[in-house]
């Protein structure tokens, strides 16, 4: 009888284990490493929120990539998801404070600004199912460092910045503190001031660089020390060139 009731018991034990397992397949299902976008150019993850994955808490979000296309639901995992969430949380809470104030230099309102996150080369991602929603993870510890850089600009105009970015012609410069750009009355001026502005509350953050593309439009951009980059990407973090719209 006692024989029995142990190998009963082993039994039921089996069939708990064998339970509990199959309850746990569905909620994280994995897929291969995959390499997305070009080698040759320049994706950026564009942070929205966070998400608990593999007992911690990372920054989700969405990945463009150098042709313009777009990936949802990205999660970034590995070396600076701390960093990127902190960045994030605080550009939030910057946008709730100033978005509906007046710039008092070009008299326009400010707009909301986001941070973003350029990776030069391929991306290695992971396809993962967790309770039944597809998420695709960025590998982050997979990437050399010196090829992540951090950036802020205004919200709407990412895409441009990345397509920019990957544009023969393109070239970075600085503006200085005189430029008549400041006065400019509509949102090219107003990003210049505020990315000054919100460097005064975010520490890592520096202002006062623009994108001058091939027509002679500029997208102006702070960059984000706290994601230092490397020299892979130092014509943007630290151009040499001034910009000048009188030229």
């Amino acid at each position: 009888m006692g024989v029995l009731k142990y190998v009963v018991i082993g039994v039921v034990v089996v069939v708990v284990i064998a339970a509990a397992l199959t309850l746990l397949l569905p909620t994280l299902h994995r897929v291969s490493v995959q390499y997305v976008g070009s080698s040759s150019g320049y994706e950026a993850f564009v942070p929205s929120g966070t998400i608990n994955y593999n007992g911690h808490t990372d920054p989700t979000g969405t990945l463009i990539l150098s042709d313009g296309d777009t990936i949802q639901n990205v999660v970034w995992d590995g070396q600076y998801s701390s960093t990127i969430i902190q960045n994030h949380n605080q550009i939030v809470q910057l946008n709730g404070q100033f978005v509906g104030q007046t710039d008092p230099v070009n008299n326009q309102p400010y707009v909301p600004l986001q941070d973003f996150y350029v990776i030069k080369g391929q991306i290695p991602i992971e396809q993962v199912t967790i309770n039944g929603q597809t998420y695709y993870v960025i590998q982050a510890s997979s990437i050399n460092p010196a090829n992540i850089a951090g950036f802020y600009t205004y919200q709407g105009w990412i895409p441009n910045v990345v397509v920019a970015m990957n544009t023969p012609g393109t070239y970075a410069a600085r503006i200085p503190g005189n430029s008549p750009v400041y006065d400019w009355a509509n949102v090219t001026g107003t990003l210049v001031y505020e990315t000054h502005l919100y460097q005064d509350y975010i520490r890592g953050f520096f202002r006062g660089s623009v994108l001058v593309q091939p027509n002679g439009k500029i997208i102006p951009y702070g960059y984000n020390d706290n994601v230092p980059g490397g020299t892979p990407l130092s014509n943007f973090i630290n151009p040499q060139q001034v910009y000048n719209p009188s030229s």
